[in-house]
């Protein structure tokens, strides 16, 4: 089961309160300055700073214009 687009809409990162967006088994932080991403296990976010990855600038920008938010 995956992400409902309503669960989705309401999601934010936890350290810029950024939107996400969902790609493949990660939600990415649509904030340039962070650039963060966090897993998801048993289809449930785990929206830890602590826990997140920040994504280099180059693969973070490819995402967000995959997804249109760039």
């Amino acid at each position: 089961m995956a992400i409902s687009p309503e669960i989705l809409s309401i999601l934010a990162c936890p350290e810029s309160k950024a939107a996400v967006v969902l790609e493949g088994q990660f939600l990415i932080s649509t904030d340039a300055d962070t650039r963060r991403r966090y897993r998801i296990e048993d289809n449930i976010p785990v929206m830890l700073i602590e826990e997140s990855e920040v994504l280099p600038e180059e693969e973070w920008r490819k995402i967000m214009v995959k997804h249109g938010k760039v």
